[in-house]
């Protein structure tokens, strides 16, 4: 009997942190489209990723949800605000994944657990292996690296712009 080889073409993802590497973090939460504040270029900088062939997928904490400070759909106003910003600059994300659970209540996808990432990759078909994670917290880089991928911690003082260009390939 012969094998049948499927040829299932695998993609390779860069996850991005959102608060600190796509927006100005915020210690109060952001709550707010007009709170929502990108980093300077970083919609320049998505579509750098997207031209070096590699999906964009948000992967971020969002606690103040079950902290009762945003609601859910709160949130999805924010977010369909950036991605309404990042379409109108031709910068294509193709998933955004958060966790509403606070610390406490030991969830598996809250980051430093790999639980969104897993999650996108089951989705969208992502070898983790030829994947990058950007993030400015260690629980950025500890996610991706028990997901399977690299994690990149990224510096205030980094460009984000040159720190993708270098690892990018």
């Amino acid at each position: 009997m012969a094998n049948l080889c499927l040829n299932t073409k695998m993609n390779k993802a860069v996850f991005l942190d959102r608060d600190g590497i796509i927006n100005i973090e915020r210690k109060d939460y952001v709550k707010t489209i007009k709170e929502f504040i990108l980093i300077d270029r970083i919609l320049d900088v998505i579509k750098i990723i997207n031209s070096k062939g590699y999906l964009v997928i948000i992967i971020t904490n969002q606690s103040a949800i079950n902290r009762k400070i945003i609601t859910e759909n709160n949130l999805r106003e924010i977010h369909n605000h950036f991605l309404k910003l990042a379409k109108n600059k031709n910068a294509k994300v193709d998933g955004i994944y958060f966790c509403p659970h606070m610390p406490s209540e030991n969830c598996e996808c809250r980051k430093p657990k790999p639980g969104m990432i897993l999650k996108a990759a089951k989705e969208f078909q992502i070898d983790l292996k030829k994947s990058i994670m950007f993030g400015d917290s260690n629980t950025d880089v500890k996610a991706a690296n028990h997901a399977g991928c690299t994690g990149i911690l990224v510096n205030k003082s980094d460009s984000i712009k040159n720190i993708i260009e270098k690892y990018l390939k």
